[in-house]
C-alpha cells in the first residue's frame, strides 16, 4: 500500500503541513519535530508524489540532455552521470541526439515541443550565441566551448591546458616528432581548435617546431577516422614517434592502424587520447588519456539548471570549470 502525507502526519503526531515542510526541506522546523517526521517517513517507507509536486509548480519533472552523437562513448558515459544527478531532484531525463545539425539543435533549444521539458542540458555544435539569444525561454545549461559569452550557463573544462599537459608528457618522455590527429577547421570544431592550441603551446614551450605535416584532420572523431588519419600519416612519409589524438575513439583507431603497420606501441610510437572512455582502459595497450571528471560535469550542469528553475532566470550567465586529470597507462610507458 502506498502511504500518503496524511498517514505520515498521523504517525508522527503532527500536521500535514509540518510533514510537507520537512519533505520540502524547509529549515524552520524544530529539530525534535523533524526527527519524529523523518522517523515516521522511514517506518512507513513514504515516497513523495513527485508528479503532483511538479504539477503544482507547473512543471513536467522532465529535463532533456541533447548531445551530438550517442555513438561517441564520452557522451554515453556522460549521459549516465546526468541521469544519476537528475534523480536527486526527482527528474526524468529525456536524451536526444542532434547529429550536430542546425535545425535539430534549434528544435531542442526551443524546448522540443511546448511544455514537454522543464529545462535542457545541451552540447551544441551548430548554434551560436546569437542563435540561442534569439530563442524563447527554455532554461538551459551548455556543455563545452562552442558558445562563449552566450545567454546560458555553461560547464567547461580547460581544453587548452589539458592538451598542453598531455603533449608535454610525451615531450618529457623524449618524443620529438609528435603528431596530432583530429584537427577541424569548421565553425563547429571548437574543441578541436582548443586542443590543437594546447598541443602547439607545448611544442613551442619545448623549443620544438610546429609541423603542419604532422597534423592530421578528422571531420568526425570515430575509430575509423583515427585509423584513416594514422594510416595517412604513415604512408605520407611522415614518421611520428608519438601521437596525440583529440579523443579516445580516434586513439583506438590509431592503435589499430599502428598494429596493422607492424609498429609497437609505445616502443615505436606512443599514443595518447582525450576523454578517458572505458574502452581505453581495456585496449591493448591500455590508453594514456586526459580524463575529464564526467561525474562532476554532470553534477555542475544539473545544479546550474536547478538554480535557474528555482531562482533568478534573468541573472547573468555563469561559466563553471570542471576538473580533469592525466591517466597515464601503457600506451606511453617511459622510454
Amino acid at each position: 500500500m502506498r502511504h500518503r502525507l496524511k498517514d505520515v502526519a498521523e504517525r508522527a503526531g503532527v500536521s500535514v503541513k509540518t510533514v510537507s515542510n520537512v519533505v520540502n526541506g524547509y529549515v524552520h522546523v524544530r529539530p525534535d519535530t523533524r526527527a519524529r517526521v523523518e522517523e515516521a517517513i522511514a517506518e512507513l517507507n513514504y515516497r513523495p508524489n513527485l508528479s503532483a509536486r511538479h504539477l503544482r509548480k507547473g512543471r513536467t519533472g522532465v529535463i532533456a540532455l541533447a548531445v551530438p552523437e550517442l555513438d561517441i562513448p564520452y557522451f554515453a558515459e556522460l549521459a549516465r552521470y546526468v541521469v544519476d544527478a537528475a534523480a536527486a531532484y526527482g527528474w526524468t531525463v529525456l536524451i536526444d541526439q542532434t547529429g550536430g545539425r542546425r535545425e535539430q539543435e534549434r528544435v531542442v533549444a526551443s524546448g522540443i515541443t511546448d511544455h514537454l521539458i522543464d529545462g535542457l542540458i545541451f552540447s551544441p555544435l551548430a548554434l551560436t550565441a546569437e542563435d540561442l539569444a534569439g530563442l524563447d525561454g527554455t532554461p538551459m545549461v551548455l556543455l563545452g566551448e562552442r558558445v562563449e559569452h552566450g545567454p546560458a550557463d555553461r560547464v567547461v573544462i580547460d581544453n587548452v591546458t589539458a592538451a598542453r599537459e598531455i603533449t608535454a608528457h610525451l615531450i618529457q618522455l623524449g618524443h620529438r616528432r609528435i603528431a596530432a590527429i583530429g584537427s577541424q577547421r569548421t565553425d563547429e570544431g571548437a574543441s578541436a581548435r582548443l586542443r590543437l592550441a594546447g598541443y602547439a603551446d607545448a611544442l613551442r614551450a619545448a623549443g620544438l617546431d610546429y609541423d603542419e605535416a604532422l597534423v592530421a584532420p578528422a571531420s568526425a572523431w570515430h575509430r575509423a577516422d583515427g585509423a584513416a588519419a594514422m594510416q595517412g600519416l604513415l604512408t605520407s612519409g611522415v614518421r611520428p614517434d608519438a601521437v596525440f589524438c583529440f579523443n579516445d575513439t580516434l586513439a583506438l583507431g590509431a592503435l589499430r592502424a599502428l598494429h596493422e603497420a607492424g609498429l609497437r606501441v609505445p616502443e615505436d610510437v606512443a599514443v595518447v587520447g582525450f576523454d578517458d572512455i572505458e574502452d581505453g582502459r581495456f585496449s591493448i595497450p591500455t590508453l594514456s588519456t586526459v580524463a575529464p571528471d564526467k561525474e562532476k560535469i554532470a553534477q555542475l550542469a544539473v545544479e546550474l539548471l536547478a538554480n535557474r528553475l528555482d531562482g533568478d532566470r534573468t541573472a547573468p550567465a555563469k561559466a563553471l570549470s570542471a576538473p580533469y586529470r592525466l591517466e597515464l597507462r601503457e600506451s606511453t610507458r617511459a622510454l
